[in-house]
């Protein structure tokens, strides 16, 4: 079974912070709070933005690129982007259509195809 859902992507680094709290950690923090589907946060191996400024690890400290993905209905994601305006230094927040989809126990593993 397949069904349409969102996927929100938000763009930060390890450096931008909230008080004491990394800003992905936040954002990780009220999306379960929210009751959103599931949150994951990936590190970046190297990235830009807008600043043009690179981000990437150094040996004393770590700058990296950082992307938050959460996966949900729309209106619960565009509602939750909306309460992310407190948060400074965000950065980009995109907002996409997903297909999810759910493995069968019949479907084989070249394609998922029945023989």
């Amino acid at each position: 079974m397949n069904q349409q859902a969102r996927l929100l992507r938000i763009y930060t680094d390890e450096a931008a912070y909230v008080g004491d709290r990394k800003v992905y950690e936040v954002v990780a923090s009220r999306a379960r709070d929210a009751g959103l589907a599931g949150v994951t946060v990936l590190e970046a191996l190297i990235g830009f933005g807008r600043s043009a400024h690179v981000h990437r690890r150094h040996v004393l400290e770590s700058d990296r690129a950082v992307v938050v993905e959460i996966v949900d209905e729309d209106p619960r994601l565009r509602s939750f982007a909306t309460q992310l305006a407190d948060v400074p230094e965000i950065g980009l927040i995109t907002l996409e259509a997903v297909e999810i989809i759910t493995p069968t126990a019949d479907a084989d593993h070249n394609g998922g195809a029945k023989r």
